[in-house]
């Protein structure tokens, strides 16, 4: 067996290769247009990178090919071939975004431009079933030239709310707008009217009738796409906006106990550095030391609005706690105030200086 580094949708992928098999199993070739970019969000996916992957499956002359994803292929002559389109498919989003850029295009225009070859629909490893391809000429455009595309108008863009707000009235109100998202979608014109109902749930002002006027855009989205992505995210976010589903719980930053738990303290503590509400930690310079007797000791240091972990060394205020009660505390279970009446923490040097340090985080159990 032959084990060849490949990154695909992950940095740490491989690719098999059993010669006496003639046999290749990888992660590179995917039953579908592949995902340059995933809606959820995610880091960039170079296809450059891919390629290199894909070629390297393409020279081994292969009988049988396995992915990570997606049925079997056999026959060397049907896999060379397909896989050299689907290979194709990739450095053309990749070749003509990059032309289009050097061109003065906008990403926004690109994504309207570029257009797969006809013939990527007669395979599904070159259809577009998961993701699309407009999305994926976006996301190379700002993978290699970042968010700004040389459009003056999001130089400096107010924010989303207001800019809703003045978009509404500039049409002559929010009556007017839902009319004519209304008509949109009855003429088909999905795009307008997904931007026209967007404007009308974007204000502070949103009424349950502009909430459902978008879902049933976004429906209508869903039922009308062949990518199981966006139909998946389209339908989500209609039966979040007609109280169907609640999400609040994606919108948070939670941590686990029991992962906490399992990790050094140091390590978890660092975790807190993306927790930090700025109001709060304005004016704040102290380095916190913890003592666990379960865990040794870290450190936290509160100061410009960061926190920097630490391993503790130094630090005149300390807390005295077990580190499985603190990480109780980091995942919503108990409250710091209850350790400490019960005696399970206790402070030196500073108190209330540490309460008010601890207290510019996020997990509700460090406020009190």
């Amino acid at each position: 067996m032959e084990i060849h580094h490949a990154p695909s949708d992950a940095d740490d992928s491989v690719t098999f290769w059993f010669p006496e098999l003639a046999t290749c199993v990888q992660n590179l070739v995917w039953p579908t247009l592949f995902n340059i970019f995933p809606i959820r969000g995610e880091e960039y996916r170079d296809p450059q990178v891919l390629l290199a992957g894909i070629d390297h499956i393409l020279s081994l002359g292969a009988e049988h090919l396995l992915g990570a994803h997606g049925p079997p292929i056999s026959g060397a002559d049907g896999i060379a071939a397909r896989v050299t389109r689907y290979r194709d498919s990739i450095q053309f989003l990749w070749d003509q975004t990059v032309r289009g850029l050097n061109r003065g295009s906008t990403a926004d225009a690109l994504a309207h431009e570029v257009r797969l070859p006809a013939a990527c629909d007669d395979d599904y490893l070159t259809s577009e079933f998961y993701g699309v391809a407009e999305h994926h000429v976006r996301q190379i455009a700002a993978g290699l030239r970042g968010w700004f595309d040389g459009e003056p108008g999001k130089l400096f863009v107010l924010p989303p709310a207001e800019r809703a707000r003045r978009l509404v009235e500039g049409f002559g109100g929010a009556g007017e707008v839902r009319a004519r998202a209304q008509s949109a979608q009855g003429e088909g014109d999905l795009r307008w009217a997904l931007e026209l109902a967007s404007w009308l749930v974007a204000r502070p002002e949103a009424e349950p009738a502009d909430r459902a006027q978008l879902a049933g855009v976004l429906r209508a989205i869903a039922q009308g796409t062949s990518a199981a992505n966006i139909r998946n995210w389209c339908l989500t976010r209609a039966l979040e906006l007609e109280g169907a589903l609640d999400l609040s719980r994606l919108s948070e930053h939670r941590l686990r106990p029991a992962q906490l738990a399992a990790r050094p303290p140091r390590e978890a503590l660092h975790l807190l550095r993306v927790m930090v509400d700025p109001a709060r930690a304005e004016g704040i310079d102290l380095h916190l030391g913890f003592d666990f007797p379960d865990a040794g000791a870290a450190g936290l240091h509160v100061r410009n609005s960061v926190s920097v972990a630490t391993d503790g060394a130094g630090a005149t205020t300390r807390l005295a706690v077990r580190w499985a009660d603190l990480a109780r505390v980091l995942g919503g279970q108990a409250r710091l105030s209850e350790l400490e009446a019960s005696g399970a923490l206790s402070i030196t040097g500073d108190a209330p200086a540490a309460r008010r340090a601890l207290a510019v985080f996020d997990p509700p159990g460090l406020r009190s």
